[in-house]
């Protein structure tokens, strides 16, 4: 690492609290990531990197800095880097035991800032709750309640309260009065644990919404704890109603925006921050996501606004950047960057004829840095060759989706260990090696990666469209056979997520968070503050 530029704890820090741009890389895969890191670090692993980097820290200019367990990755990803155009990446001195020893703190789970965040919220705010057993007692006594889930949709529908229905983060304020019964509603919210509950019900509290409002203490894990029953499949949403937007609450949305230093802005002056080359501007389309692929700002990306809070690290990995909100009702924004704002981002809101700029259609796209070009086949193409020679099928895909089907006969790794596994002898002895992935964006990297280690006799291909090709071509994918290359490490178990979590991971994991606001004290580089 000698050729690498370093930064050490100390200039870090100083960064963090002056407001500088930095971002703060973990290349470790996440599950690793998750037992130990400096609060606001991001983790984009190296198996990753290439189908993250353009778009989590897009301005090639921003200061880097990069760490792994001494491992190779740090040199490997430093080359990538460089070769795409960064031009500030340095190296964190001593990784992150030298961070720790120099007097910094490391964190433990992801999305660690907004988690302590919420516990800062709660602590300051006192956010109104309710225990398991008392929300249990009011949906048995059939009182005048409605439960409100800021979860993602898939999150509610694995598991959720009985009664409960899907309305994430930042559609509570928008949506809630429209769910109410009537004006004595009490409105319960809840998650899987604690964050997106408090914030949930900060909100509709800081909004002035006129019901009495409880989050669930301890969401989901806190209902299990106390052996109470969770209900599986449910699909109520905020969809299946109409909504009304209240110009009052859009109103208190507003005021408390703009207490918590965010500001409102047109597309001219949105247009002037995107020319802005000495900054980073990340510009999120905070809607639902049907409404955002009906039409949408050019340039903007999609992450619904509870999420965006609740998983910031992930979407603005750059700290001190600055981040730009859409929501033609502008509620939803309003009450996205009043969080932002007060977990210390600069933020804006865009007020404009969104009629006139919202024409964009479909999902949004990742922005991937160009390829080495790979020779390619089509599935029935794979197929025939399997027939006539001795084939490898490796699948990149985060392990979770590799077991929900793949490829028969293909085996599953990491992308970064896919150097160390085709020197093996028995992946040089193949005479065919064969990436894929969904739909093989992943693997032309692997497969970059790996072309110049191949034997000489050996052939290297990408299945065009990947698995999704595959299927696409009328060949099954299959559930069974899994045959795992690498360490399944790629994702860290939530011990929130999921029908199968332990009694003890749940209350740990709820200790953890207790401790929170006292680990944020000693660490000292957040800047939260509470409106």
């Amino acid at each position: 690492m000698s050729n690498i530029p370093e930064l050490n704890f100390v200039q870090i820090r100083e960064k963090l609290i002056n407001g500088e741009e930095i971002a703060i890389v973990d290349l470790r895969e996440e599950h690793i990531y998750a037992q130990a890191h400096p609060l606001f670090s991001t983790n984009i692993s190296l198996s990753r990197l290439e189908i993250e980097i353009l778009n989590r820290i897009p301005r090639l200019d921003t200061t880097i800095v990069i760490y792994d367990d001494a491992d190779g990755r740090v040199e490997r990803a430093f080359e990538k880097l460089t070769r795409y155009g960064y031009n500030r990446v340095h190296v964190l001195q001593g990784g992150v035991q030298a961070w720790e020893r120099d007097g910094g703190e490391l964190f433990i789970d992801v999305n660690s800032a907004t988690k302590a965040f919420g516990e800062w919220v709660e602590h300051f705010k006192h956010t109104p709750s309710l225990s398991a057993e008392e929300v249990l007692a009011k949906i048995d006594a059939n009182e005048n309640i409605v439960i409100l889930d800021a979860r993602r949709f898939d999150e509610y529908n694995t598991m959720s309260i009985p009664t409960g229905q899907s309305v994430p983060g930042a559609e509570l304020v928008l949506r809630a009065p429209s769910l109410v019964k009537d004006e004595n509603t009490t409105i319960i919210v809840n998650c899987a644990g604690r964050t997106r509950s408090i914030i949930g019900t900060q909100s509709l509290v800081n909004a002035k919404i006129n019901h009495p409002v409880y989050a669930l203490r301890n969401g989901t894990i806190g209902w299990t704890l106390a052996g109470q029953e969770l209900a599986h499949g449910q699909q109520k949403s905020f969809k299946d109603q109409k909504t009304s937007l209240k110009p009052e609450l859009l109103e208190n949305a507003k005021d408390l925006a703009q207490r918590a230093k965010v500001k409102t802005i047109s597309l001219d002056v949105l247009n002037t921050l995107k020319a802005d080359a000495t900054r980073t501007t990340y510009v999120f389309d905070v809607r639902d996501e049907d409404e955002y692929i009906t039409g949408h700002l050019a340039g903007s990306k999609w992450v619904a606004g509870g999420q965006l809070v609740q998983e910031t690290d992930h979407n603005a990995a750059v700290r001190g950047a600055r981040i730009v909100l859409i929501d033609d009702q502008l509620i939803r924004a309003y009450m996205t960057a009043s969080w932002l704002g007060q977990m210390n981002w600069e933020v804006y809101v865009l007020d404009t004829d969104f009629s006139a700029v919202l024409t964009e259609q479909g999902a949004w796209q990742p922005n991937v840095p160009a390829s080495k070009a790979i020779s390619t086949l089509t599935p029935q193409q794979l197929v025939d060759l399997q027939q006539q020679r001795d084939v490898a099928i490796w699948d990149v895909l985060p392990f979770a989706q590799y077991k929900k089907g793949h490829i028969p006969d293909a085996a599953w790794l990491l992308k970064a260990d896919a150097i160390e596994l085709i020197q093996k002898p028995e992946w040089q002895a193949k005479d065919v090696i064969v990436l894929t992935c969904g739909k093989s964006v992943l693997a032309k990297f692997a497969a970059e990666d790996i072309e110049p280690y191949l034997a000489e006799h050996q052939t290297l291909y990408v299945l065009e469209g990947g698995n999704t090709g595959w299927k696409t071509a009328g060949f099954q994918l299959v559930t069974d056979n899994v045959i795992t290359l690498s360490a399944q490490i790629d994702r860290y178990k939530r011990p929130y997520e999921g029908t199968d979590n332990s009694r003890e991971a749940m209350q740990a994991y709820l200790d953890w968070e207790f401790g929170l606001v006292d680990q944020l004290k000693k660490d000292g580089t957040h800047g939260f503050f509470v409106v």
